[in-house]
């Protein structure tokens, strides 16, 4: 079971798309993402880290796969290093005494009753209405300016030869002899974080931990994802 209190927030994979439908009749296009659960890992505070946020893990990771410092960092375990801190008095930090986890995220905000190895499901966003949505977007490596930009091109005719795709002019002239920052122009489309904000949160299903949420959420299926009550109004 979940805490109560705390940053109204989980973690969870991207599962697809799909529609459901309301009271009227109306059909609403949804993004489910399986949500939780996830435990407490830390908990940071302004008197010991100077600033308030919970740190959330997902999804464990084999202990084969997982490195000594990610082990570590979930449990305690015996080294020269912990028992030299445990004999001159130093107080061993708590530990959430869990499974490694392949997805761990800091949610700033106040802690509340949530603490370390405490668990976090999908019930921490029953009630609220709007969240937003923090994922990495699909990548389609190095792309020209229409892809990209949505540029409209050049003409297919009058002069135009083998260039209908191209950028165009970007240069300035004599003076300033250069580009401004921000120019649009090829490069690297998508594989960035991005965030879409105030989404409507149509359903919760506590069972099988889904979330329905309405509209597109970035990435591809199975992306990793932050869900986070909104502050927008």
């Amino acid at each position: 079971m979940a805490t109560e209190g705390g940053v109204p927030a989980i973690l969870g994979r991207k599962v697809g798309m799909t529609q459901v439908y309301d009271a009227d009749g109306g059909v609403i296009p949804v993004t489910v993402v399986q949500a939780g659960p996830c435990h407490v890992l830390q908990v940071r505070t302004v008197e010991r880290d100077g600033y308030e946020a919970v740190q959330l893990g997902y999804l464990d990771k084999p202990r084969r796969l997982a490195k000594r410092s990610e082990r570590g960092h979930v449990a305690k375990l015996d080294s020269k290093a912990a028992k030299k801190r445990a004999a001159a008095g130093v107080e061993a930090p708590a530990k959430a005494d869990c499974e490694p986890k392949r997805f761990v995220r800091e949610i700033r905000g106040a802690a509340g009753a949530l603490e370390v190895g405490s668990v976090v499901d999908v019930n921490s966003l029953e009630g609220v209405a709007r969240v937003d949505v923090v994922a990495t977007s699909k990548g389609r490596g190095f792309s020209g300016a229409m892809k990209r930009h949505n540029f409209s091109g050049q003409r297919a005719t009058h002069g135009v030869k083998k260039c209908h795709r191209a950028l165009g002019g970007t240069g300035c002239s004599a003076y300033p002899s250069r580009l401004f920052k921000g120019v649009r122009m090829p490069g690297q489309y998508g594989n960035a974080r991005c965030t879409v904000r105030n989404q409507k949160l149509v359903g919760v299903d506590a069972e099988q931990n889904l979330l329905l949420i309405r509209g597109a959420v970035p990435g591809p299926n199975g992306g990793y994802v932050v869900i986070k009550q909104t502050n927008k109004v």
